[in-house]
């Protein structure tokens, strides 16, 4: 195992509750900050640690404080996004269920980075085990003087809430996530103005998930240059990855970042190689909303080069060879798969979670799972691929927030890497209505017949 930041305790035994936490050298973080270092400081940290968001966007989290309006005046906001709605996404579930201090104290250090002194842990419905648990971890921080009025008698207030939301993917996209927040319906807003600006009751917020706060007591501690010496030097640190699908350890792994993709996947330390010894066939990196990849693109890049699990390599040749390593949802398919009826999942939950707001998804949404649903089931039309694609080019980039382009981007790298899978459903419905119709005929066996028919 590399490195490990986030999981270093989490196999302490109680390190739940505050007592062991604390006794592990839980809220230092907190002491330091408060005590020894002023809040751009620690802002400076952050920055130097090059951090980026883990969220999805990957977008670098000190820049992103950096930002935040602090000279008008007005009362300013730390909310953290637990909504964790992405399909393959559960790493954040796991940080908050087994080690809930950790949480609360990047909060704390943060909040006092931002000079804010309310924050927020927005947490997904479903989550509501874990809402009590973050309800009596809290409890337990105010008990020990952590939170509250004159915190360490530094002159330094934090009160922290935890808020649940109804349920809804679309909350996960921060200005949707700060609308739920007041009390609204979790439409997301245009931008700009940006939430540094203009946030929660429309004061200067930072947005940041659970896995990025989570980072902040150890980069405080160790510094932010210490933080940057570990994985590669653009994609700095270690990364949590919920590893699913069609392999022998699924689970929560922390990586160091810029391990290759086939020892994450192969080696006994992480997901322990292929179920059953299928063949891998397919690769979502970064949970549902990021393009797939075919087995020729998963260990190696385009150009010959190692895949590695880091932002830059993920992401090589951009959409058309790449990926994203998004919010590290890391789902593997082996030969068994089929990709029409994973893309018309997918779609079938982009349709569902669609806000309504704006026309292209609104409607985009619906006819790409109707489309999908009618070549999954035997019934689709030669001209029904490409329309699929017309769809989904209509959809990226047309709307206010991303769960468009969350929708458009699985079909577009469906369609472009395995057409002929979509060609052969057409072609050979008889051959699909099986809803298992690859476990016992992968597709390798039967793609002649696409090939035959088009010669």
């Amino acid at each position: 195992m590399g490195k490990q930041i986030l999981f270093d305790k989490i196999k302490v035994p109680g390190i739940k509750t505050y007592e062991v936490y604390r006794r592990e050298g839980g809220y230092a973080s907190v002491e330091k900050a408060l005590k020894t270092m002023t809040p751009d400081e620690v802002v400076t940290e952050v920055k130097n640690s090059q951090l980026k968001g883990r969220g999805g966007a990957g977008f670098p989290m000190g820049m992103k404080w950096s930002f935040i309006d602090k000279k008008s005046g007005n009362p300013r906001y730390l909310v953290c996004n637990a909504d964790e709605s992405e399909p393959g996404t559960f790493k954040d579930r796991f940080l908050m269920e087994y080690i809930p201090h950790l949480l609360i104290e990047g909060m704390i250090t943060g909040s006092y980075a931002l000079e804010a002194n309310r924050s927020y842990i927005y947490i997904r419905g479903e989550y509501m085990w874990i809402y009590k648990i973050l309800e009596n971890a809290i409890k337990e921080a105010y008990a020990a003087g952590w939170l509250g009025k004159n915190i360490l008698g530094t002159g330094y207030d934090l009160d922290l809430y935890v808020h649940v939301g109804a349920g809804a993917y679309i909350c996960g996209e921060e200005t949707a996530l700060i609308e739920s927040l007041e009390g609204k319906r979790g439409n997301p807003r245009i931008k700009p103005p940006f939430p540094a600006i203009s946030g929660l009751w429309a004061n200067p917020t930072v947005v940041n998930n659970v896995e990025s706060i989570s980072n902040v007591p150890w980069i405080v501690n160790n510094s932010g240059a210490e933080y940057a010496k570990i994985g590669t030097e653009k994609s700095t640190g270690t990364k949590l990855i919920s590893a699913s699908g069609h392999i022998k350890k699924p689970g929560v792994y922390e990586i160091e970042l810029g391990i290759t993709v086939y020892d994450f996947i192969n080696s006994d330390e992480y997901c322990g190689g292929m179920l059953d010894e299928h063949p891998i066939k397919a690769l979502v990196p970064g949970g549902s909303s990021v393009p797939i990849l075919p087995a020729h693109l998963i260990y190696k890049t385009a150009n010959g080069d190692d895949r590695l699990m880091s932002y830059e390599s993920m992401s090589d040749g951009g959409f058309a060879t790449g990926s994203m390593i998004g919010s590290g949802g890391f789902i593997v398919y082996n030969d068994t798969t089929c990709i029409v009826r994973n893309t018309w999942n997918f779609a079938r939950f982009y349709h569902h979670e669609s806000c309504g707001q704006c026309s292209p998804c609104r409607e985009g949404t619906g006819w790409l799972e109707k489309v999908l649903h009618r070549i999954e089931t035997g019934h689709g039309r030669e001209e029904d691929i490409d329309l699929l694609w017309d769809i989904q080019r209509k959809i990226e980039g047309n709307t206010i927030c991303p769960l468009g382009d969350a929708a458009a981007w699985p079909v577009a790298a469906a369609i472009r890497h395995f057409r002929d899978e979509f060609e052969y459903h057409v072609r050979f419905p008889e051959k699909i209505k099986n809803r298992d119709h690859y476990v016992a005929e992968p597709f390798e066996k039967v793609k002649h017949l696409v090939s035959g028919q088009l010669t």
